[in-house]
């Protein structure tokens, strides 16, 4: 049945995007937003620029009531890292700040590592991220050159699965809680294993039940036809 374009008459929904890379989620929104011709869209939990994966949108005012509720809901990254250069942001698109000797591993070493920091941690909040600090994202911040004092949450985190995919180079799976920062896991176990690092590689896989493999490509979400995509709205 195709929608009419008031926001009343569009039923509170999710829209699962995969998103693509180089795009950050409030451009993901303000396409979503044009399309629909919806104002209240809102989403689920931030992907970094560099990442791709889900992007579970919030579509009318029903859904957008409910954000809380699906921020909460624990969350399923695939990664990679890649040891022996550390950059500000934790990941391939900050500066690199440190250079670091990669010890001789191996695959018991790293799953070794990877334990130390399962269940309940304590993470450091990476300064390129949008966490806010007096109302102002800490981004903002590091972009001024401003000094920011170190912040940390505590977060949940099971991994999946690990292997050492080269003597440099270590891809993951985890499993984690809510305000979890991928960067933040592979900045800390870089330096477990007693070197620097920074990810090259991010995917969300999965946000409690909704999964990417079922998650429209956000790449096509100009292109296509408003009454496919309100097809694929799923209501809450």
């Amino acid at each position: 049945m195709l929608l009419n374009n008031s926001v009343e008459e569009i039923p509170g929904g999710l829209l699962l995007i995969d998103k693509p890379k180089d795009f950050s989620s409030h451009d993901v929104v303000a396409i979503a937003r044009r399309v629909l011709k919806v104002k209240k869209i809102g989403h689920s939990g931030t992907l970094d620029p560099m990442a791709t994966g889900l992007l579970v949108l919030l579509v009318g005012r029903a859904a957008t009531k409910q954000q809380d509720r699906f921020l909460k809901l624990s969350k399923t990254y695939s990664a990679t890292l890649t040891l022996g250069r550390e950059t500000d942001s934790w990941d391939a698109y900050g500066n690199m700040t440190v250079q670091a000797p990669v010890p001789e591993l191996s695959q018991a070493l790293v799953e070794q590592a990877a334990q130390k920091l399962s269940g309940e941690i304590e993470q450091p909040i990476p300064f390129f991220s949008a966490k806010k600090i007096q109302g102002r994202p800490m981004y903002s911040l590091a972009r001024q050159g401003q000094t920011i004092e170190r912040k940390y949450n505590k977060v949940t985190v099971n991994w999946a699965d690990i292997c050492l995919r080269a003597p440099d180079t270590i891809d993951f799976t985890v499993h984690c809680s809510c305000g979890t920062y991928v960067r933040a896991l592979g900045y800390l176990l870089a330096r477990q294993l007693g070197t620097v690092g920074h990810l090259t590689a991010l995917r969300r896989m999965s946000i409690g039940e909704y999964n990417v493999a079922n998650a429209f490509d956000g790449a096509k979400l100009k292109q296509t036809p408003v009454e496919q995509l309100y097809k694929r709205i799923i209501v809450v």
